[in-house]
């Protein structure tokens, strides 16, 4: 110990941490350094190359918390070498990953092509998996088309009965109980309002959707052919009308209600992958609000 150590004899040769240090290095971090391109004494960072190092191995090794990676920097010799003696807060590195989110998923591409390069993605069996990512919102706040279309009436039947009690307030105000009725009126207004966006939505959807189908707001229901001409049946609803069980989310309306693994139904997302076959790769990610399940390999 009579002459610093080197963090980099601190794990083996083939150490996960090793490959994650060298593979940032050569990629293309000037995404990254161009936020701090300004200068100044209160934009001084921790060097970017080793954020990204550091956020890169927690995540490949399951650690998502800011919190335990502050944690980990100070007591696991992998964080400790690749953070080179540094400390950042937990705070720093939550914000480092908001404010370079897009810089991080480009990162992706370009560790791709380097496997690539390497001879370690030949890209020719790609197996596909998903899995449904749960939404940050309650199932509890959301509402059926069916419901809303109720609620829309109860909401204006009230806000009218709130509106005629305040005319008469001036006359009764004696023997009215204590109600700030402004107050009242703008939250029953505020929850009308929302409603009616959620339904709009709703509606909105299935007349993109109807539309895909080859539907028109003016086929009266009536299925029609390649040459115009109408076929046997008929459709259930008129163009544009969401079903009555289509539910729309308040809290986040870009998720949608979805089965996961463990049963029931909650607003979520579905995440996919496609892995190389070979060296268990991933080449393709995506996340969308669609209810599907795409599993199997292709070529």
């Amino acid at each position: 110990m009579l002459l610093p150590a080197t963090p980099q004899d601190w794990l083996p040769a083939g150490h996960l941490a090793h490959f994650i240090n060298d593979t940032v290095d050569a990629l293309d971090l000037k995404a990254f350094y161009a936020r701090y391109d300004g200068g100044g004494s209160r934009n001084q960072p921790f060097h970017p190359a080793m954020m990204v190092k550091v956020v890169v191995y927690a995540y490949a090794t399951g650690v998502f918390s800011p919190r335990k990676i502050e944690r980990r920097l100070h007591e696991d010799l992998a964080f400790r070498m690749l953070a080179a003696g540094n400390f950042p807060r937990h705070r720093t590195i939550c914000d480092f990953r908001a404010f370079h989110l897009k810089e991080l998923a480009d990162l992706f591409v370009q560790v791709v092509k380097l496997a690539r390069e390497m001879g370690l993605v030949k890209l020719g069996t790609v197996a596909i998996d998903g899995t449904k990512v749960k939404a940050n919102a309650s199932r509890h706040k959301a509402m059926s088309y069916e419901r809303m279309k109720q609620a829309e009436l109860e909401l204006k039947a009230q806000i009218d009965a709130l509106l005629a009690r305040a005319k008469a307030t001036d006359e009764a105000e004696v023997n009215e109980p204590e109600l700030d009725l402004p107050a009242e009126i703008e939250r029953r207004e505020a929850r009308l309002a929302a409603i009616r966006e959620a339904r709009e939505r709703l509606e909105r959807r299935q007349r993109e959707a109807d539309l895909e189908r080859g539907r028109s707001d003016d086929d009266d229901r009536r299925p029609r052919g390649p040459d115009g001409k109408p076929k046997v049946g008929r459709y259930k609803r008129e163009f544009g009308v969401p079903e009555d069980k289509a539910q729309e989310n308040f809290t986040d309306p870009d998720s949608r209600m979805m089965k996961p693994a463990g049963g029931g139904f909650d607003p979520a997302y579905n995440a996919q992958t496609a892995v190389d076959e070979a060296a268990h790769i991933i080449v393709a990610a995506e996340l969308d609000n669609v209810a599907r399940m795409r599993t199997g390999s292709c070529r």
